[in-house]
């Protein structure tokens, strides 16, 4: 029996030990093979601009029956921030994981249900600042920014020619007052094409209030002078643009970065490397840094419940000469969470594990 065991010991590490190599020397393969569909692209009409006039045709907008936008996490303000109020108009990110289509299908109800939850964790960040628009849109499979094939292109292409309708629909339907546009990971990459066609030397570049477009990276030689609006450099700056793409370190950016020079810039130009944008959130600053005391709150996800909670103080960030935002080791979750619902509980700062948490929910 311990023979047989030794044996099945020794299977089992080289089987380890292959998958490492394998994983380290083909992963862009393998990559290639799980995620990017086989298949041609699918040639589809686009969808006229009255399609987002029906409700269904959105994951969050006012008026709408169980609006995720409209979550908020235990601890979070639900007072007005300042007097002004704005329309958002957000882009979610990728949600459509499966190789079958290279666009999702509008009616792919796991795609539609991370789109929710993507929405309920995202852009519920802006409700307090006005009412967000969230329009559904034939997304790009997650499979198209792990190749270099012409499809990936055309997936984005029609990715983009919906919500060119969307934003059309959401222009008409708020015509006065500021606007804030927000996108994270393929929804930026489609919004910074948006601003620069119908942004970009328009009226509608004054009612910008910021862009949030984290998640993808943004040029600052070929996209960020097609875009119409400045780069963030202070926190109570306005009419400009914020990016960021977070990392934990150790990290290893190097899937990113391949993704990014893949593209290229809204001038139509190689990126041959060139620097883009990293805007520290938690001071509103470019290339800036900030230890955890300055931020208010991380969100902890609970993805069994689909829900969340507010864990400040523990997460830092820097932008370091990558143009990554670094935000440090991986925080311990289990102490974030325990210390995140003992100052939700309480009226006083709490201290877990030694470490000092948040004030009182109030400034959360």
């Amino acid at each position: 029996m311990a023979r047989k065991f030794l044996y099945v010991v020794a299977v089992c590490l080289v089987l380890f030990v292959a998958a490492r190599l394998a994983l380290t020397f083909w992963s862009d393969e393998l990559t290639e093979l799980t995620f990017v569909p086989s298949g041609e692209f699918e040639t589809r009409p686009a969808k006229p601009e009255g399609d987002w006039d029906a409700p269904a045709m959105w994951v969050a907008r006012p008026g709408l029956q169980n609006d995720p936008a409209q979550w908020l996490p235990e601890g979070a303000s639900t007072a007005p921030m300042g007097s002004a109020r704005a329309a958002i108009f957000f882009v979610h990110p990728t949600s459509y994981m499966e190789k079958a289509h290279w666009n999702a299908p509008l009616d792919d109800e796991d795609a539609n249900n991370r789109a929710a939850l993507f929405t309920q964790t995202m852009a519920s960040a802006f409700t307090a600042a006005g009412d967000v628009w969230a329009p559904r849109y034939r997304q790009a499979t997650i499979g198209a920014f792990f190749t270099a094939r012409p499809e990936a292109q055309q997936a984005l292409d029609l990715a983009y020619g919906d919500l060119e309708s969307a934003f059309a629909v959401f222009l008409r339907e708020n015509p006065e007052g500021p606007i804030v546009l927000v996108g994270h990971s393929q929804g930026a990459l489609l919004l910074r094409r948006l601003l620069r066609d119908h942004v970009a030397g328009t009226p509608v570049a004054a009612r910008v209030a910021a862009a949030y477009l984290p998640g993808w990276p943004v040029s600052l030689d070929h996209d960020l002078p097609k875009m119409g609006l400045p780069q963030c450099t202070s926190d109570n700056q306005a009419g400009c643009v914020l990016s960021w793409l977070s990392v934990a370190d150790p990290a290893d950016t190097s899937a990113l970065t391949a993704g990014y020079l893949r593209q290229t810039g809204l001038d139509g130009q190689k990126l041959d490397g060139s620097p883009f944008l990293c805007t520290n959130p938690l001071i509103g600053a470019q290339d800036g840094a900030a230890d955890a005391r300055a931020n208010t709150g991380t969100l902890v996800p609970d993805f069994a419940e689909k829900t969340g909670t507010l864990a400040p103080q523990v997460v830092p960030a820097t932008c370091e000469l990558d143009n990554f935002l670094h935000i440090g080791a991986r925080p311990s979750w289990s102490w974030a969470i325990t210390c995140c619902r003992a100052i939700t509980t309480t009226s006083t700062t709490s201290c877990c594990s030694g470490r000092t948490c948040a004030p009182t929910p109030a400034s959360v």
